[in-house]
């Protein structure tokens, strides 16, 4: 399968996506449980705005700029975080940037902002390159076919690890792996689909809150440790410790330390591994894109990890890791609830209305991209985006609630991608199915497995 055949690829949201008007209720929920890109279809993508019932939910397939930017950005005060993202994440995440609404929200944004500053991405990106370059050590007594979807999800857990705590998490890494996929396969509850009302307990599976209480445990050591510990640490823990808000001065209770901490790890490395294994895969599929990433690689470092400096020059690499992200945008919903009436495109948007914004959908608008199923990194020059609609590529999502880690994300992907892509060219493992699945992230569904070939002298 590649991104030229749309036939085979689905997608799922972490709320409500629409079904096709065709799709039966029962049908629905079979394929909302066993996954959710089957009810996708592609005659969906050219939709502007597209409306659904069921039962008690009036819901909005929303794909077109102008009326994505209404809900993200115009009229963002009167949508909120719909209660399937709260309901499936809130128990893990609390109160975190993910989860949090309103001035409580705007108030730990302002507190968590500085630590993700271009100049301290900029001193984190020696440790991304020197946790890519312990990861290729590894890999030089590497023999035969591996799945490196899960290599990257072990590699950006140890960046997070090394950057948020310095530490390492070596032995905590399939743990960790567990736990999290644990809470990506949670489902959204029934009762969230057909709208019931919010004082309805949603129960969750045993395996979710034993992840939730394993995940607790694991930020309450980092926090006994660094509170006991008299090494001073210049990383993302430190910064939120430190950060004071600008307004009033006060800075992060006990519980919002433990909310934004477990949100950064669990938000913080998933999406990231997630794109670099479809950037994996595209690569092999797409040898000129692969060719010329090489020749960049080649000319702008020479067999040099990349610098922060460095980066900037790495044009054609970010431009690869922008066009796989449309096609295979990570976080590739956002939902939202309706606060009070509305209206987008003429059409009537009541109270407690749930709105899905694909970004998987609207990455294949075939109104907004020529040949919306194939891999062109060209599609992200600067003039190409500057012809573009802003709101028609937003897998970071859009609006005051866009992701607080983009920059970091697409700094580590980039050092990621350049420095393995020196060393080594992957290519996709006989008889391994590759398909995508829809948790709530997109991830290849039995892992994406692959061979090493060496280049030679880093430079072939």
């Amino acid at each position: 399968m590649d991104a030229r055949t749309p036939k085979h690829l689905r997608v799922v949201a972490d709320a409500a996506i629409e079904p096709a008007p065709r799709l039966g209720l029962l049908e629905f929920i079979r394929k909302v449980k066993e996954d959710q890109l089957l009810i996708i279809q592609p005659e969906l993508f050219g939709e502007e705005l597209l409306y659904n019932r069921f039962l008690f939910l009036h819901s909005f397939l929303v794909n077109k700029p102008e009326y994505i930017e209404h809900v993200l950005l115009t009229n963002h005060a009167n949508y909120r975080k719909s209660h399937f993202t709260r309901n499936l994440l809130g128990p893990l995440l609390g109160n975190g940037l993910l989860t949090s609404e309103g001035d409580f929200w705007r108030r730990q944004r302002r507190i968590a902002a500085p630590a993700f500053h271009a100049r301290r991405i900029g001193e984190f990106v020696t440790t991304m390159g020197a946790s890519t370059e312990a990861m290729l050590a590894r890999w030089q007594t590497q023999n035969g076919a591996f799945d490196v979807a899960a290599e990257m999800t072990g590699l950006t857990l140890d960046i997070i690890a090394r950057t948020m705590f310095s530490t390492e998490v070596v032995g905590e890494v399939e743990a960790i792996r567990r736990l999290t996929d644990v809470v990506v396969n949670l489902h959204p509850s029934l009762l969230d689909l057909f709208g019931f009302p919010q004082w309805i307990p949603r129960l969750q599976p045993r395996s979710y809150r034993a992840a939730v209480a394993a995940f607790e445990a694991l930020v309450a050591r980092f926090l006994t440790e660094r509170r006991s510990g008299a090494v001073e640490h210049n990383d993302l823990f430190a910064m939120l410790l430190a950060a004071r808000d600008a307004e009033t001065g006060e800075g992060m209770s006990e519980r919002q330390l433990r909310d934004e901490i477990l949100t950064i790890i669990l938000a913080g490395h998933e999406t990231t591994a997630n794109a670099l294994a479809w950037t994996w895969y595209l690569l092999a599929r797409h040898p000129q894109a692969e060719a010329r990433l090489h020749a960049e690689l080649n000319q702008a470092l020479g067999g040099r990890t990349p610098s922060y400096a460095d980066l900037a020059e790495l044009k054609w690499t970010r431009m690869v890791i922008e066009e796989t992200m449309r096609l295979y945008p990570p976080a590739h919903t956002i939902a939202r609830s309706a606060i009070g009436a509305d209206s987008i495109g003429g059409r009537c948007i009541p109270p407690g209305a749930s709105l899905s914004i694909s970004m998987y959908v609207t990455h294949r608008n075939p109104t907004l991209w020529a040949e919306p199923e194939r891999f062109d990194p060209e599609r992200f020059t600067p003039e190409a985006v500057a012809a573009r609609h802003r709101f028609a590529y937003l897998p970071f999502g859009g609006g005051p609630r866009i992701c607080i880690g983009n920059a970091f994300a697409m700094a580590e992907a980039q050092v990621i991608l350049a420095t393995v892509a020196q060393r080594y060219r992957l290519r996709l493992a006989d008889n391994r199915r590759v398909e995508p699945i829809g948790l709530i992230t997109l991830r290849p569904k039995d892992g994406l497995w692959v061979t090493l070939e060496p280049r030679a002298a880093r430079g072939a």
